[in-house]
């Protein structure tokens, strides 16, 4: 058996997924859909977002009746992975030839983007890629683009030209680096018809085309090529250690987590200037075996190669300057800023070195990939997604230099083509037209009480403004539930679920610390996890008055002093929201234990309000009254006891409430949540030590 870095050539091969029956009957265009789906679906073959495929497919002209030849091709933003048939731009081939009469050469080869609407099919609202030439002008039905590892592996390599030639002989040819655009479609097109036979070509430093007749025949060969180049690599590298072998051990799994937790909220701390940021932790073998090795440094240096792996990562990472031998965090921690504050000169003496009279102005000078010898790979980016994909994208980046250095000598694109595209005008008017920021954007919440109808409510509420969540919660299944639940909705990326008992200090430590390593801190902390309890006074244990005390007082202060410390590692200030309620206002008989201990709330925050203020971290509470649908302490001996209190049955407490006020109208958790909302959101930006009544009126409960 064949052996390369810890793997066999048999399990790196990719598994034809083409399956006839799944494909039978399916028209020429859902071919395509089911072809690009699969191809996606292995991120070996090309990353998120990555690569693109098209068919030249017969349709009927609405305009004149008669059958023309239509490319269906990605549109632009799409991944081939996940999208669907409305995510195809379709454009008139005959269009698509015309263009070749307005083309005026490669010095303005951009113009021709603003020509390809004018080529839509059937008033297609989807935009056209600039990619869009390379498939129109290949002189086959079918074409597939990808940015498979151990493709680009050779494309990056010094001698890929040679390599190429030796790997596959005259069935794929070879096409030294251009950048994408029109004229690279014209290159693709001159090889074709010089070279009828060959199945494909390698770009250097970029990927590789393939193509075929038939959808199956265009699917085939794309999986068949990169199977025989990851083949050629694993007898190449069988020997070969990878990087040079390692330089240093990995951590354990939880110690490298610990350091994980202890960088993430500094990093972003640093990295947060312009719009809040999110991170993710990576720690998988390929990475560890990556940051551990002699040569990391060096090829990290070098920079990405393939174009869409720098347009996510940005050219280079940062290493963090940590030392698993030694376990230095304190001694890094400290050294940070300097760091950081490098990179950031050294993105700028790029981008100086580099701009162009028209270039837009210099962006975020932040690394977005930070490695750390012995943990593993931290990635920052506007939110989980982002970051998550930026990661994946670099592991593919790791995946190249493994092949190429083994095989050759590794090569990043030239600083001057990196820089021409990450600051492409193109690319700038692409991200001008991202969508404005929703207003949680970037911001990570933590809540408390979080498998409750008033915390599920808030999770709720932020995850639609653009929040990620950590749900925390003692009760194992309705965590889980709530989870699974706001998921579905919102995306798996943004919910996490941790548990944790509120009087439990370490419990409380470790939540914070597992929501900075899944997110990279906190900026919000809902503290809302409760109990509620009803005894005359002289029927009241001292353990049932401990039992309220330690989960409504203590356990509020344990979850705000871990909140304060992180907040303050990270100098982003943040939003504290207690859920209090109406009862540590206004007294109510037989509740002696759970009045006083919500009292005590009200009053930590005001005193958290004035220690906040210096550090940004703002304070408030909400005040809720008798929030019966979905809340927890509603189930069970509290309903029944207050039910009794008041000389009612269950069914009739919630109407005696909703009388009771002045307002005359039942209080739901999502009430609840929208005033939360407010005090997590910019608009309560200058509010700090505030009571927001959400009772639907109670004379008692005025705070004046």
């Amino acid at each position: 058996m064949l052996k390369t870095a810890g793997k066999t050539s048999e399990n790196q091969l990719l598994e034809n997924r083409w399956n006839e029956v799944d494909a039978a009957d399916m028209s020429e265009s859902e071919l395509l859909l089911y072809r690009s789906n699969i191809l996606g679906s292995d991120k070996r073959v090309t990353n998120y977002g990555g690569g693109n495929t098209s068919a030249k497919v017969m349709e009927v002209d609405p305009l004149t009746g008669k059958e023309v030849e239509v490319l269906w091709v990605k549109g632009s933003g799409g991944d081939i992975g996940s999208m669907k048939l409305d995510g195809f731009a379709t454009l008139y081939m005959e269009k698509l030839e015309a263009l070749k009469a307005l083309y005026r050469g490669p010095e303005h080869e951009d113009e021709m983007v603003g020509y390809l609407p004018h080529c839509t099919f059937n008033l297609n609202a989807r935009a056209a890629s600039i990619d869009t030439p390379l498939h129109a002008y290949v002189p086959r039905k079918h074409v597939d683009h990808v940015h498979a590892d151990a493709i680009i592996a050779i494309a990056a390599s010094k001698n890929s030209k040679a390599l190429t030639q030796e790997i596959f002989g005259d069935k794929i040819g070879w096409l030294p680096w251009k950048r994408p655009g029109y004229e690279l479609g014209l290159w693709l097109e001159k090889f074709c018809l010089e070279n009828p036979e060959a199945d494909g070509v390698v770009l250097e430093s970029h990927g590789l085309f393939t193509w075929g007749d038939t959808a199956r025949a265009c699917y085939d060969k794309t999986i068949e090529i990169i199977n025989e180049a990851t083949a050629w690599l694993a007898r190449r590298t069988a020997d070969v250690p990878a990087f040079g072998g390692p330089l240093h051990e990995s951590l354990g799994e939880a110690e490298r987590r610990a350091v994980a937790a202890r960088l993430m909220p500094a990093i972003r701390g640093f990295v947060s200037g312009n719009q809040h940021m999110v991170g993710h932790f990576n720690d998988e073998p390929a990475v560890l075996e990556f940051v551990n090795a002699q040569y990391m440094r060096p090829l990290a240096a070098l920079g990405t190669s393939c174009p869409d792996h720098f347009l996510r990562t940005k050219i280079r990472p940062l290493v963090v300057e940590f030392d698993p031998a030694k376990g230095n965090i304190d001694e890094v921690l400290e050294g940070l800023p300097a760091q950081v504050a490098a990179y950031r000169d050294d993105y700028a003496a790029y981008y100086e070195r580099c701009k162009h009279a028209n270039s837009p102005a210099l962006r975020d000078p932040n690394a977005v990939v930070y490695l750390v010898p012995g943990v593993g790979m931290i990635t920052f980016a506007k939110d989980k997604a982002t970051a998550r994909i930026s990661g994946e994208f670099y592991v593919n980046a790791i995946n190249v230099m493994r092949g190429a250095s083994a095989v050759s000598e590794y090569t990043g694109l030239p600083e001057q083509e990196a820089f021409d595209i990450e600051y492409w005008l193109l690319e700038e008017a692409k991200l001008q037209r991202m969508p404005k920021p929703k207003s949680l954007a970037g911001r990570v919440a933590l809540i408390t009480g979080g498998a409750g109808g008033i915390g599920a409510a808030t999770a709720a509420r932020y995850l639609a403004e653009g929040a990620c969540v950590v749900l925390a919660d003692i009760a194992e299944d309705g965590l889980k539930a709530t989870q699974e639940q706001l998921a579905q909705r919102y995306g798996r990326d943004v919910v996490r679920s941790v548990m944790m008992n509120v009087t439990d200090e370490a419990a409380v430590a470790r939540a914070y610390a597992e929501a900075a390593v899944e997110f990279g801190g906190i900026d919000i902390l809902v503290s809302n996890a409760g109990i509620a309890s009803s005894a005359p006074v002289e029927e009241t244990s001292l353990a049932l008055w401990n039992k309220n005390m330690d989960i409504l007082s203590t356990g509020y202060f344990l979850v705000s002093r871990e909140a304060f410390r992180l907040m303050r590692v990270q100098k982003m200030g943040g939003a504290i929201v207690f859920v209090a309620s109406k009862n540590g206002l206004a007294a109510s008989p037989n509740a002696s234990a759970y009045c006083t201990a919500k009292a005590a709330e009200i009053h930590l925050a005001r005193c958290l309000a004035l220690e906040g203020a210096e550090a940004g971290i703002r304070v408030n509470v909400v005040n809720p009254d008798a929030v019966l649908r979905g809340s927890k302490i509603w189930e069970g001996e509290w309903l029944d006891q207050r039910a009794s209190t008041y000389g009612t049955d269950k069914e009739g407490l919630e109407e005696m409430y909703r009388n009771r006020s002045m307002l005359k109208r039942s209080v739901l958790p999502e009430d609840i949540a929208e005033a939360a909302y407010f005090f997590a959101a910019e608009t309560s930006a200058k509010s700090t030590g505030n009571i927001l009544n959400v009772d639907a009126g109670n004379v008692q409960a005025f705070t004046r």
